[in-house]
């Protein structure tokens, strides 16, 4: 008797746990969290088995939520926040590199947070943005009610033309774009994304309004600038100090992270935030210790360069599992859109060239179409024909086979199975050129649509970047600019 409701009670909650995972997700408009790194790689997370580095909180998000093993971005950073933005291929947003003007997200795309807003959410931003300085290219210009960020790729960059921070910004105390004035802060910059963007969280609380906070924190893209007791993490662990550099911001990150979950937990809305973790490109200086068996990094068409950490997590919601379905960037904006109740218009669904995420979330082994996906490190130089550069660090990826090309100025095409060999090591063009025909095919018909879409090639840029003359404007041009 005793073993009959044992197992009658094993049944029940069973089946409370089935409900759960088969409660609808379509349209229940949770608070959004999004969390994306920049530099980091997929290899520089303790759940992905760094045998040095430690992150306990995002090992939590891991253990947690739905993870994407599967899941794809751009090879560096501005195509990965335009095409995640947008839900189409970054070459299609007028983004083929990180700087001049080349970063710039055309005015004519609609961004997610655009689409957010039209259905109920109050949206924020916290860090980087890196799709055009320009005040017309602006957070505030492109849906967002709250931004609090700097200019560039990077706090303290600045390139000629438009793509530029403030004039001699650091990680510490930096001055940030809070809305339309400059604001100068104290504190990591890190620590300050976070803090601002708990304050932002904590003053929507009680409102009827769900909210969309997006954290792209600049760390660990160097410089290598860290805080010296994060530093002092690993400096006896690791040999290079760089790296000890490096793993101490990413620590620095994780911390955050874990400060903002209890946040969460504390003010009642575990439940009812979904909480997303994504890298935005490769790894960087952690490879030397850890890249998760991978070929590559940051700036290469090869999975080290383009694969990412995606963690989706949802308590109550979304039961957590591993998902290997291939997916990728341009699935983030369907799949928040599908979540949030919003209805895209005609134009944004032809924007759209990515997939909801939605029914793997229900179910992680639910059935998944074959797809192709094509990779580009773009790059090539001011002025260059990009056909010139068509096979120029390029990719063209389906479940199975990896089509890679990285000669400069030839095709010269690679094939990988990687099913059988992830770490793309035996290349087998030559006994599969029927797979190597018809990727190649594809590829020709994908990059046939772009020449329309190439709209900063030949951009003008302007004389000083705005960031430097908004500041100026504000503070005083020092006389020995």
């Amino acid at each position: 008797m005793v073993r009959s409701l044992s197992i009658l009670a094993s049944l029940f909650f069973l089946s409370l746990g089935a409900a759960v995972s088969a409660e609808p997700i379509a349209g229940k408009k949770p608070n959004i969290v999004f969390i994306l790194t920049d530099d980091q790689g997929y290899g520089d997370i303790s759940a992905h088995g760094n045998p040095i580095l430690k992150t306990p909180n995002l090992d939590r998000l891991h253990a947690e939520g739905v993870r994407f093993t599967d899941f794809h971005v751009s090879p560096t950073c501005s195509p990965t926040r335009s095409a995640l933005l947008t839900g189409r291929h970054e070459f299609k947003n007028g983004v083929t590199h990180t700087i001049h003007e080349r970063e710039r997200l055309t005015p004519k795309a609609t961004t997610l947070a655009q689409i957010l807003k039209t259905s109920g959410y109050t949206t924020g931003i916290f860090g980087k943005w890196h799709l055009g300085d320009e005040p017309d290219r602006w957070p505030s210009r492109r849906g967002f009610d709250e931004m609090f960020i700097h200019g560039c790729g990077g706090i303290g960059q600045s390139y000629p033309g438009s793509c530029g921070d403030v004039p001699g910004n650091t990680y510490f105390d930096p001055t940030l774009l809070h809305n339309e004035k400059f604001e100068k802060t104290k504190g990591y910059c890190t620590d300050v994304f976070f803090a601002r963007a708990t304050t932002w969280i904590e003053s929507m609380k009680g409102k009827d309004k769900p909210f969309f906070c997006y954290i792209p924190t600049n760390a660990p893209h160097a410089p290598l600038t860290v805080r010296a007791e994060d530093e002092a993490r690993y400096k006896d662990k690791v040999k290079s100090r760089d790296v000890a550099k490096f793993f101490g911001m990413i620590a620095n990150i994780d911390d955050n992270v874990g400060k903002l979950l209890d946040k969460l937990n504390e003010w009642g809305l575990q439940k009812d935030t979904l909480v997303i973790f994504m890298n935005d490109n490769g790894g960087t200086a952690g490879v030397e210790v850890f890249n998760a068996g991978m070929r590559g990094q940051k700036v290469t068409p090869w999975l080290g360069g383009t694969r990412a950490a995606s963690f989706w997590r949802w308590p109550g919601t979304l039961k957590p599992a591993d998902c290997n379905r291939l997916a990728a960037h341009i699935d983030f904006l369907p799949t928040l859109a599908e979540i949030a109740g919003a209805k895209l218009s005609d134009d944004v669904t032809k924007q759209v060239e990515g997939r909801s995420l939605v029914p793997l979330l229900r179910d992680p082994k639910a059935e998944w179409a074959e797809r192709t996906l094509f990779t580009h490190i773009g790059r090539w130089p001011k002025g260059a024909k990009p056909d010139d550069h068509k096979y120029a660090g390029c990719s063209v990826r389906t479940p199975r086979w990896h089509l890679v090309s990285v000669e400069k100025g030839k095709q010269r095409w690679q094939l990988f199975d990687v099913t059988a060999d992830p770490g793309e090591k035996t290349d087998v063009s030559g006994t599969h050129p029927e797979v190597v025909k018809q990727l190649n095919a594809e590829y020709d018909d994908w990059w046939a649509t772009l020449p329309p879409h190439f709209v900063n090639e030949d951009a003008i840029s302007p004389k000083e970047n705005p960031f430097k003359e908004l500041y100026w404007k504000q503070f005083g041009k020092p006389k020995q600019e």
